[in-house]
């Protein structure tokens, strides 16, 4: 398998305050796949898509890609597994705002070994005319495919997605997730998306539905349709 998660718990606080955050979570994804995490606010899922993402440590259990633990690594090592491994898309754009759209997107290429093209990256996105304008010129959507200029740039075997659309209008949402399913159908990265937006399960592979840090379904979606036709 692909990428497993395998009976990972979390804890926050301490002694009489401690909360148990995730109740040992438990699954495996193909190689890709877009794979959506859905659930409430408390429900675990962006704490869960930080420990896949080796931004925050599990307190048991472990995340393997190919084989690798994030368990075993060091710092170094988990660095570069990091780099290797994944591309990170966030609710708030996390642009460098003195820097062009073109210069933004380097950034992430610098990080790996084998980057995409960045031209032709851009024509993809549909920002080819717009790389040489800085942040506060462009709309939010033109920012959030900014953001996922530059995470799918390092051309990781996963794209990590925390509630892309959470900051976009209807419309330039929609934009957005038709965006992620073309990089995925296009360049065949796993994409993992944190949402609580239940439509949104609609367009992916596979769902997991977690509340109260447990996984309440998990099931592949045979009735999967395209971005474009999700309502809500």
């Amino acid at each position: 398998m692909f990428l497993q998660v395998s009976n990972i718990k979390k804890y926050y606080g301490e002694d009489g305050n401690r909360v148990e955050v995730l109740k040992g979570i438990n699954f495996d994804i193909k190689k890709g796949e877009i794979c959506v995490l859905l659930g409430p606010s408390g429900s675990g899922k962006s704490t869960l898509l930080n420990i896949i993402g080796g931004i925050d440590n599990a307190d048991s259990g472990y995340i393997a890609i190919n084989g690798e633990k994030t368990e075993d690594m060091n710092e170094k090592t988990l660095t570069r597994y990091r780099r290797k491994h994944l591309g990170y898309v966030f609710q708030f754009y996390n642009l460098i705002p003195n820097l062009t759209v073109k210069e933004n997107i380097e950034v992430g290429a610098y990080l790996s070994e084998s980057p995409f093209e960045i031209d032709e990256l851009l024509k993809t996105l549909g920002l080819y005319e717009h790389k040489d304008k800085i942040p506060n010129q462009l709309s939010g959507g033109q920012q959030q495919r900014t953001a996922i200029g530059r995470a799918i740039v390092k051309n990781p075997d996963i794209l990590l997605c925390d509630e892309p659309t959470g900051a976009l209008d209807y419309k330039t949402s929609k934009e957005i997730l038709k965006l992620i399913e073309n990089v995925n159908k296009k360049y065949g990265n796993t994409v993992i998306m944190v949402t609580h937006n239940d439509a949104i399960k609609n367009m992916a592979d596979r769902v997991i539905k977690l509340r109260d840090g447990e996984i309440r379904k998990n099931y592949i979606n045979n009735e999967k349709i395209k971005a474009e036709e999700l309502e809500w």
